[in-house]
C-alpha cells in the first residue's frame, strides 16, 4: 500500500541509496533534499500528454510563457521543481485540480533555444515520488506544497525479479520490432541500462503507451507490481502492433495485385489495339446510336468531338468512365422526341371529373389550354401553380392532367432541396458529377413534352451551396426555358413543350420573381357536402380494395360519412377522412376474419361511434340571443369555416378601462379599439347616457383562449357586441356577420366567404350580414349551398346596427341612469 506523509526528519531521505547510482553521475542530484526543504513550496511544471517517471532524463519542448519563466528561474537558482501532468491537455492555464495528483521531484539540467523560436528543456527526475497537496500561488507560475509517497523497497536479486526483468526486456524488443513509432536506437539503450528500477522507468517513459497506462504504472507502490503491470501492457500493445502489421501487409499485397492486373490489362489492350478489337467496338456503338438521334447540328458536333476525345483516353484511366457517362447521358436524352397529345376536350373533361370532384376553376383552366392547343396546333406550355391547404388533391390533379393528355407523368419533389446543383446539375469536371433533376426527369420520361409536377415548390430552401429557387427562374419562364442550360450536359435544351405544374401550401415563402412566372390557381378546401361526395366516389372504393372488403360486406350511409367528417376530422382536404374510413373498414375486416360477421354492415352514425370511439371534435352551435353583448361572428381557418362568439361585459369603474382577452392578435385588438372609438364618437346613434364610458369598464372576450385568433373579419361583430352591451338590447336571433370596419364606420370586404357561409349553415344560422362588395363571392357559390340563408349586404356600420339590434331589452338589463342620478345628487 502506498503511504503518503509529510517529511519531518532528515533521515527520511538519504542520498547514498544504491538505486540512485545513475542520478549521482550528474552533479547535485535532485534527491539531495532535506525534510525542511520538502515542506516548502515548489514551482510546478505541467506537462501535456507526457508522464515523467523517477530516475529519468527527458527533453521537453516548452512553449507557454509561464513555463518558460519557471524554467529560467529554476535554472538560474538551481531550484528543484515538481514535474506533473495535466489531466486534460487542452487546458492552457491549469490549476492544482487540473493535474494528476502523483508527480516527481526534478530539476532543469539544460535549456536550449532552438531555431524557429522553440525552447527545449532537459529535465532530470529523481526517484522521489510526491503527492500534490495544495496550490500556494499561481503567479508568475503555479506553485504548491507536496507530501512524500514512500515506496516499499524489494530485493532485485531474487529469481522471480530476474525472470520478470527478462520477460519485460524480451517483450520490449518484440514491441520495438513490431511498432513503427519507436526508434530502433532504443534497443541499444535497453542493453546498457542496469536491470533495475531505472530500466523499468525508462521503458515506461519512452514507449508510446497511453497516458492512462503510464499513470497506472506510476501509481504502483512496488517495483515488482510495476513490472507485472508493465508486462501486461507490453503484451497487449505487442499483439496490437502485430495485428496492424498484418493488416498493412495484406493491404500492400492487394495493391501489388492491382498493379499487376493493371499491367496485364495494359498488355491485353496493346494486343487488342494491334488486332483492331476492344475499345473500338464500344466507340462505334456510341457513334451508331448518335446517328439515330434527331438532334441539332451543334449538338451532333459536340457529340462527335466528345467521342473523339474518348478515343484518346486510356480505358484504365478514371477519366474514361467520366467521359463515357457523359456521352451516355447525351444519348439517353429524348432530343426532339414528343408524345402525341390527345386533344379530345370531352374526353379530357370526363377524365378530370372522374378523378376529382369539385375543383371547377382548375378543370376549366386545363380545358382552356387544351382548346387553344387544339386550335393553334402549337402552344408554349403554361406554368401553373396550384396552391391551397394540404390534402385537397393538388398533386393527384397533375396525374389526371397527364392522363387526359396521354402524356408521360413525372413527379419531382422539391421539399427540402437546398443545393442549386439539384436543379442545374454539376459540371462534369467534378468527381461524381451528374445532371440536375430536370434533365433526369426527361431521361426517365423518354419524351420532351411530359407533365412534370413540381411538388412543394414553397419548401425550397437556400444555403451556402446556392439558391435553387433562383435556378428555377429559368426553368419556369416560358420566354427562357426553350434554351435551358444544364451544367452537366453543357448544352441548351428545349423545355418549352414540358407542362410544369407546381404545387404549394403557402405562397408567402415563394420568392416574388418565381411567383411572377407562374399562373396561380387556388385550390380551396372542400366543404362538407363535397367531402361526402369524394368519400362516396373515391375514398370508400379505394379503401375497400385496400382492405379486401366487398360491397356485400359494408355500406356507408350519407349521415355516417357526414358524422365522420363533423366529429372526427378537422381539415381542408380529405387525408384524415381517408384514414378514418380505413380504420372503420379494418375493424369490419377483423370481424370477418374472426368469423363474427353477421351480414351487410349498413353503417349509421351510431355504428361510427362504436368503431371510432368518442368524437374528437365538436362544431360550435348557435347559442341564442338571451344575453346582451354576445354576437355570432364568422371566421376562416385552415381547416374550413367556423363560427365564433364575441362577448362584451360591463363593470362599474372610473376611467372606462378596455380589457381584451381570448388570445387575440394585433389586428383583432385594433378592430376592438376601432369599434370602441367609433361608438364613443357616435353616442347619439344609440342614445347612450352621457358619461357611460367614464363610469363603466368594458371587457371584450372571444372564447377558446388557447386558440390564437387574428384578422380584421370580426370588426363589425365587435361593434355590434359593444352596442348591444351598452344599450342592453337583444341581438336578432340566428344572425351572424363578418366584415372589416374603418374609423369612419365604413364596412370593408373580407375573404373566405365560401367557407364562412357553410359554417353558418351548419350552426343553424339563417341571416348573415356581409359587405356589399362580398356580393360577388356569394354569386359564385352554388345555389344548393345557399338554400335557407338570407343575406344582408351593408356599406356602413349604421346599417349593421339597424339590422342586428332589436328594440327588446334583455332580462335583468343594467339601468345606467341610476349611476347618473347618484352623481347629480352628490
Amino acid at each position: 500500500m502506498v503511504r503518503r506523509k509529510k517529511i519531518e526528519t532528515d533521515s527520511s531521505i538519504k542520498t547514498g541509496n544504491d538505486e540512485l547510482s545513475m542520478v549521482t553521475e550528474i552533479e547535485t542530484a535532485p534527491e539531495n533534499l532535506s525534510a525542511d526543504e520538502l515542506e516548502k513550496e515548489f514551482p510546478i511544471m505541467t506537462l501535456r500528454n507526457m508522464v515523467m517517471f523517477p530516475s529519468v532524463v527527458m527533453p521537453v519542448t516548452a512553449g507557454r510563457r509561464t513555463t518558460l519563466k519557471l524554467v529560467h528561474d529554476a535554472m538560474k537558482d538551481k531550484r528543484h521543481i515538481i514535474i506533473a501532468t495535466q489531466k486534460v491537455a487542452e487546458v492552457e492555464d491549469p490549476g492544482i485540480s487540473d493535474l494528476h495528483p502523483v508527480a516527481v521531484i526534478g530539476r532543469v539540467l539544460r535549456v536550449f533555444e532552438m531555431p524557429g523560436g522553440n525552447t527545449t528543456v532537459i529535465l532530470q527526475a529523481s526517484n522521489i515520488k510526491v503527492h500534490l497537496d495544495e496550490a500556494t500561488g499561481t503567479r508568475p507560475y503555479l506553485r504548491g506544497k507536496v507530501s512524500l509517497i514512500e515506496e516499499q523497497m524489494e530485493p532485485t536479486d531474487s529469481d522471480e525479479f530476474k525472470a520478470l526483468m527478462d520477460t519485460c526486456i524480451e517483450l520490449s524488443n518484440n514491441y520495438i520490432e513490431a511498432s513503427e513509432q519507436i526508434s530502433p536506437d532504443i534497443t541499444f539503450a535497453l542493453k546498457n541500462l542496469p536491470k533495475n528500477h531505472i530500466l523499468v522507468d525508462y521503458i515506461c517513459t519512452n514507449f508510446p503507451l497511453s497516458i492512462e497506462d503510464k499513470f497506472h504504472l506510476l501509481n504502483q507502490n512496488t517495483l515488482k507490481d510495476r513490472l507485472y503491470n508493465l508486462i501486461q501492457v507490453l503484451n497487449r500493445e505487442t499483439k496490437l502492433a502485430n495485428l496492424k502489421q498484418d493488416i498493412q501487409m495484406r493491404t500492400r499485397e492487394e495493391l501489388d495485385k492491382q498493379q499487376r492486373e493493371y499491367f496485364l490489362q495494359q498488355q491485353i489492350k496493346n494486343i487488342q489495339d494491334e488486332l483492331g478489337h476492344g475499345q473500338d467496338d464500344e466507340i462505334e456503338e456510341l457513334r451508331k446510336k448518335g446517328k439515330g438521334k434527331k438532334w441539332k447540328k451543334e449538338v451532333a458536333e459536340v457529340f462527335e468531338r466528345e467521342v473523339s476525345k474518348l478515343e484518346r483516353i486510356n480505358p484504365q484511366s478514371p477519366d474514361y468512365n467520366v467521359q463515357l457517362n457523359y456521352l451516355q447521358t447525351l444519348l439517353a436524352l429524348p432530343w426532339e422526341v414528343y408524345t402525341t397529345d390527345v386533344l379530345n376536350i370531352p374526353n379530357a373533361e370526363k377524365v378530370l371529373n372522374k378523378d376529382h370532384y369539385g375543383l371547377e376553376k382548375v378543370k376549366e383552366r386545363i380545358l382552356e389550354h387544351l382548346a387553344v392547343l387544339k386550335l393553334k396546333g402549337d402552344l408554349k406550355s403554361p406554368i401553373i401553380c396550384l396552391y391551397g391547404p394540404p390534402g385537397v388533391g393538388k398533386t393527384s390533379l397533375g396525374r389526371s392532367i397527364a392522363a387526359a393528355l396521354k402524356r408521360k407523368y413525372i413527379r419531382m419533389s422539391l421539399g427540402g432541396v437546398h443545393d442549386e446543383a439539384e436543379i442545374r446539375g454539376h459540371r462534369k469536371t467534378y468527381i461524381g458529377a451528374m445532371p440536375g433533376r430536370i434533365i433526369k426527369s426527361l431521361i426517365k420520361a423518354e419524351a420532351s413534352n411530359p407533365v412534370i409536377i413540381l411538388d412543394e415548390i414553397d419548401k425550397l430552401s437556400s444555403d451556402r451551396q446556392g439558391d435553387p429557387a433562383s435556378a428555377m427562374l429559368e426553368v419556369l419562364d416560358p420566354e427562357q426555358n426553350n434554351s435551358f442550360h444544364d451544367n452537366y450536359i453543357d448544352l441548351d435544351y428545349d423545355l418549352s413543350k414540358v407542362m410544369f405544374i407546381a404545387t404549394a401550401n403557402n405562397l408567402g415563402t415563394i420568392p416574388t420573381p418565381l411567383l411572377d412566372r407562374m399562373e396561380l390557381i387556388e385550390v380551396s378546401g372542400y366543404i362538407t357536402e363535397e367531402k361526402i361526395e369524394i368519400a362516396r366516389r373515391h375514398l370508400i372504393p379505394k379503401e375497400m380494395e385496400a382492405t379486401g372488403l366487398k360491397r356485400e360486406h359494408v355500406k356507408f350511409t350519407k349521415p355516417a360519412i357526414e358524422y365522420i367528417i363533423e366529429n372526427y376530422t378537422r381539415e381542408s382536404g380529405v387525408r384524415e377522412l381517408e384514414k378514418k374510413i380505413s380504420k372503420v373498414m379494418r375493424k369490419i375486416a377483423l370481424e370477418i376474419a374472426s368469423d363474427k360477421f353477421e351480414g351487410l354492415h349498413e353503417l349509421k352514425p351510431a355504428d361510427i361511434r362504436q368503431y371510432l370511439g368518442v368524437p374528437e371534435y365538436s362544431r360550435d352551435k348557435y347559442q341564442g340571443n338571451e344575453y346582451a353583448g354576445v354576437v355570432t361572428g364568422l371566421a376562416w381557418t385552415a381547416v374550413g369555416g367556423e363560427i365564433l362568439f364575441v362577448e362584451t361585459s360591463l363593470s362599474k369603474g372610473k376611467g372606462g378601462r378596455l380589457t381584451l382577452t381570448g388570445n387575440l392578435g394585433d389586428v383583432m385588438k385594433e378592430s376592438a379599439m376601432l369599434a370602441l372609438e367609433y361608438l364613443k364618437a357616435h353616442t347619439h346613434l344609440l342614445d347612450l347616457p352621457e358619461g357611460i364610458f367614464d363610469n363603466w369598464n368594458i371587457h371584450i372576450h372571444v372564447p377558446e383562449g388557447a386558440i390564437p385568433k387574428d384578422g380584421p373579419s370580426a370588426g363589425i361583430t365587435m361593434v355590434t357586441s359593444l352596442a348591444s352591451a351598452l344599450t342592453q338590447r337583444k341581438v336578432k336571433a340566428n344572425l351572424a356577420m363578418t366584415g372589416e370596419i374603418t374609423l369612419r364606420g365604413k364596412v370593408l370586404p373580407v375573404g373566405g366567404i365560401r367557407e364562412k357561409i357553410l359554417a353558418a349553415k351548419r350552426a343553424g344560422i339563417t341571416d348573415i350580414i356581409l359587405c356589399e362588395e362580398n356580393r360577388k363571392d356569394i354569386e359564385e357559390i352554388q345555389p344548393l349551398y345557399l338554400k335557407g340563408l338570407n343575406f344582408h349586404y351593408v356599406k356602413d356600420i349604421k346599417e349593421v346596427l339597424t339590422l342586428a339590434l332589436t328594440d327588446e331589452k334583455v332580462a335583468d338589463a343594467i339601468d345606467f341612469t341610476v349611476t347618473d342620478e347618484k352623481k347629480e345628487e352628490k
